[in-house]
């Protein structure tokens, strides 16, 4: 259980980072997660060991979401998958413009010591689902594909032996 001084420094937002990270964790079968179910695990784990403080919707709604206007939260910690759902923002994820540079996870120093290797398990999880996705979509699997074409021959004679034949 968290400290006092440990509860009172941890901001809102990394509050949001926790407990939608501990419900992937948890969950790794599934991609994203309902709004209410980040809002209702970061109640249940109570790391302000208090009532969940009120900020913790609207930053799980608005100021976290990577992909939403800033308003005027510039986080990049959640990305909205679809209306209602999040999933915790990986590098390489489209966010607005406005949101560059936003903070995209805590501080480890900000976390109670408890939570930081959570920080590890992000960097793991993100890995894994780069590689996954290069794996999985058809227009990134043929990256290099062509590489050879131009190794084995000159781009004119490519063209020459291209047009062998013609009249």
């Amino acid at each position: 259980m968290p400290t006092v001084s440990e509860r009172s420094m941890v901001k809102v937002a990394d509050e949001v980072w926790v407990a939608t990270a501990l419900l992937h964790r948890e969950n790794s079968e599934q991609p994203d997660f309902a709004v209410e179910e980040i809002v209702n695990m970061a109640r249940r784990e109570g790391l302000t060991g208090g009532a969940l403080r009120p900020g913790v919707y609207v930053h799980v709604v608005q100021h976290c979401v990577a992909n939403r206007h800033p308003n005027p939260g510039r986080y990049r910690m959640l990305f909205e998958t679809a209306a209602g759902r999040r999933r915790l923002y990986r590098p390489g994820d489209a966010y607005d413009p406005e949101r560059e540079g936003g903070k995209i996870t805590p501080v480890p120093e900000e976390l109670p010591p408890q939570y930081r290797g959570l920080l590890d398990w992000y960097r793991d999880w993100c890995l894994v689902a780069s590689s996954r996705a290069r794996k999985s979509d058809p227009l990134l699997a043929l990256r290099g594909s062509g590489a050879r074409l131009w190794q084995a021959e000159h781009a004119d004679d490519y063209v020459r032996r291209l047009r062998e034949g013609w009249e």
